[in-house]
């Protein structure tokens, strides 16, 4: 009986350890050891020895698969996310705000982690993306004030994103389209002289003509003054 529970304590533990073991998905910059044979000597290449080794990798561990369409490349994606430091801070989120992010997948408006960490998620899924400085703000990191979430990010700084795929479209949505300006009012008939006080068809509101009319000219000199008569004689017998 003791050796039975023994066994049964051996097993669970066992298993435990092949749960808490399970390999993590990673997406990699270099090939895998496994694919290294086809990959690292190709057919007319130098034949080399030796086995690749990983420089740096994009992790991810999925919280919540959707059930919307699949996230291709090279389209509008609207997210949510939360950014946090390895230690624990919190350095951005969209969630707080309730202002979901809109951007364009593949076209480097933001961190390489974020280029690529989106693959494979379905709309409505849920993500936590364990993102290296190499895939983040680099070497440099991002100037600012120096601690997030002031505005800086040190440098060499490793991120970690929850992050959730809201919706994706094949074009921006219209709150980021540029405003189409207004229609102009039609030109007047032709050979028609453009209303009084109101600007030719065609040229802006408010802006001088291209020739400006002459100068008046200035009013004619006053006539002189005539002088004063002489002081008339006196009186005759005075």
């Amino acid at each position: 009986m003791k050796a039975a529970l023994v066994l049964l304590a051996l097993s669970t533990a066992a298993a435990a350890q092949t749960t808490a073991a399970k390999p993590v998905t990673h997406h990699s910059t270099t090939t895998s050891a496994a694919a290294s044979a086809t990959v690292v000597n190709p057919p007319g290449a130098p034949k080399i020895v030796g086995v690749p080794k990983t420089l740096y990798a994009l992790k991810y561990i999925d919280i919540k698969i959707g059930t919307g369409p699949v996230a291709t490349t090279h389209k509008w994606y609207t997210v949510h996310y939360t950014g946090w430091l390895p230690s624990g801070k919190k350095f951005d989120s969209s969630v707080d705000r309730n202002e979901p992010f809109t951007f364009p997948d593949g076209a480097h408006r933001v961190i390489i982690g974020w280029d690529t960490g989106f693959e494979g998620m379905r709309v409505g899924g849920k993500r936590r993306l364990i993102v290296p400085w190499e895939l983040a703000y680099g070497e440099l990191g991002m100037p600012g004030h120096g601690t997030p979430p002031e505005g800086g990010m040190p440098p060499k700084q490793n991120l970690i994103f929850d992050v959730e795929l809201l919706g994706i479209s094949d074009t921006p949505p219209e709150s980021m389209m540029p405003k189409r300006p207004a229609t102009p009012p039609p030109a007047p008939p032709t050979g028609s002289a453009p209303p009084a006080g109101k600007p030719e068809s065609g040229a802006p509101t408010g802006q001088a003509p291209a020739t400006a009319p002459a100068t008046p000219p200035a009013p004619a000199a006053a006539p002189a003054k005539p002088a004063d008569p002489a002081t008339p004689p006196p009186a005759a017998g005075k």
